[in-house]
């Protein structure tokens, strides 16, 4: 990736603030609604999630956010390259254990955009060095939504991380309007607060709330 197209992605995903990631289990209203919702209250980015359904489903439900985002919101898709690809989505999320970053980027081209999910420093280093858009590092706090995802390494290692790498960083697990202003204020670009938003009676009151949190935080910084 040349400097320019670095620049370009790295700008548009410093400008995000709230980070929604769907999730089909926990949703009250579903996740075309929730995503609607979101958007609506004015989340710029929208990962698309889904572990259960068929690759034909998936496709379906892709397609179908990629609409509601058009011209709002970054759509990204989860580990799944296929579906990404199917639905010409922005970009995908992956995991450690998924698909090299290296060949995901060789699948989608430069212009895509790419996210990997770390766990401290040296993770958020490599991925920079691999050629990632922005690191998602996690969990901050111990969380239920992922049953994988290990102990919180506490907000502190926000600090740690954005020291490190030039990279936008994105703050999740176990986020919550009780905690997540000491995840800004320790210099997490964006955030993901999954149940604290999907499992509500109202998706767009609480994404707004989030997003009103860390524009607040970014702008007393």
């Amino acid at each position: 990736m040349n400097q320019k197209d670095f620049s370009r992605k790295n700008s548009l995903l410093k400008e995000i603030d709230f980070y929604l990631v769907t999730d089909s289990a926990l949703s009250k209203k579903g996740i075309l609604s929730d995503v609607r919702e979101a958007v609506d209250s004015g989340c710029r980015i929208v990962q698309y999630r889904e572990k259960n359904k068929s690759t034909k489903a998936m496709v379906e439900e892709a397609s179908e956010i990629k609409r509601i985002c058009s011209g709002r919101a970054i759509f990204l898709v989860n580990d799944r390259i296929d579906v990404a690809l199917a639905v010409d989505a922005d970009g995908v999320h992956i995991g450690q254990d998924d698909m090299p970053l290296e060949i995901a980027r060789r699948l989608l081209g430069r212009d895509k955009i790419i996210g990997l999910s770390t766990h401290g420093r040296e993770e958020a280093i490599m991925a920079e060095k691999t050629g990632a858009d922005y690191v998602g590092l996690g969990p901050i706090f111990d969380t239920a939504t992922k049953k994988d995802a290990g102990d919180g390494i506490g907000p502190l290692k926000i600090r740690e991380v954005k020291a490190a790498i030039k990279l936008p960083v994105v703050a999740i697990g176990g986020i919550n309007k009780e905690n997540c202003e000491s995840v800004i204020k320790n210099g997490a670009d964006s955030l993901v607060a999954i149940s604290a938003v999907v499992c509500s009676d109202d998706v767009k009151r609480e994404t707004k709330y989030f997003i009103d949190i860390i524009r607040k935080n970014k702008t007393q910084s």
